[in-house]
């Protein structure tokens, strides 16, 4: 792979919810256009690191991070940036779809554009279709875009989710375990997806399912009761692992 300079850069990100230390000394980074995977055992911090990246680990109460970020050379934890333009730049995908229940597929979609206060017609209808046209959710949906965004199924929820977070542009998308409630045919959408998003967009997902992981990404971080143990080319990660822990969680031996 081409060595670039990062997009997204992580350094010595610590994290707790109030006194407990979720995630030591994380460093990782990605570079554009690519696809990073973070694989583990349940618990072992990778939702916690993943939303420490556009500052929505602080959002819960008694919750704080130490380190540092860096989203095109800018760290977003300095003093003054604001938490909701980095999230613009920065966006997440959850585990289950969460459309807004009270507004329509179009509107969903739209509802970030109009947060930053553009509100001409031609434009947020441009943007509608071009953003579920990059989800590849347009065909489906052309002529529903008034139904309400909880009328489609989960897989499409899960798209219009996708559509709804690229609508603002921002460089880097975040997904938290973004298949794990659909079903196989839904979750081979999503993937295939992907594939399409990353020469748009650098995408860092996180997967409990290691064959998704292994199909999917550039390059795989295997995470362990808060620390990261190894990270490296998804192929070196799955074939040759310089860990032995890395080794046996792929091998099934826990998890």
């Amino acid at each position: 792979m081409t060595n670039l300079n990062p997009i997204l850069e992580a350094r010595q990100i610590n994290a707790w919810f109030g006194g407990t230390q979720a995630i030591r000394d994380i460093s990782i980074s990605a570079q554009p256009n690519t696809v990073t995977a973070l694989i583990g055992p349940s618990g072992c911090g990778k939702s916690t690191f993943i939303r420490c990246l556009n500052r929505m680990h602080e959002e819960v109460p008694g919750a704080s991070v130490k380190g540092q970020v860096l989203l095109s050379g800018s760290n977003i934890y300095d003093g003054g940036v604001d938490p909701v333009s980095v999230r613009r730049k920065i966006g997440m995908v959850f585990q289950k779809p969460n459309p807004f229940p009270a507004l329509s597929v179009a509107e969903n979609v739209a509802v970030g554009l109009r947060l930053a206060g553009i509100s001409k017609r031609s434009v947020l209808n441009e943007t509608v279709e071009k953003s579920l046209r990059q989800a590849a959710l347009w065909e489906e949906v052309k002529d529903k875009l008034r139904s309400p965004g909880t009328s489609l199924s989960g897989g499409q929820q899960q798209r219009l989710c996708i559509a709804r977070a690229l609508a603002v542009s921002p460089p880097v998308l975040l997904m938290d375990e973004p298949t794990s409630a659909l079903d196989p045919i839904s979750t081979a959408r999503i993937e295939e997806l992907l594939n399409e998003l990353k020469k748009q967009v650098t995408v860092v997902i996180v997967t409990h399912n290691m064959q998704q992981a292994a199909r999917i990404s550039d390059r795989t971080a295997f995470f362990l009761l808060g620390e990261m143990v190894e990270f490296d080319e998804t192929a070196t990660i799955f074939t040759n692992p310089k860990d032995r822990r890395t080794e046996h969680y792929i091998t099934g031996r826990f998890g």
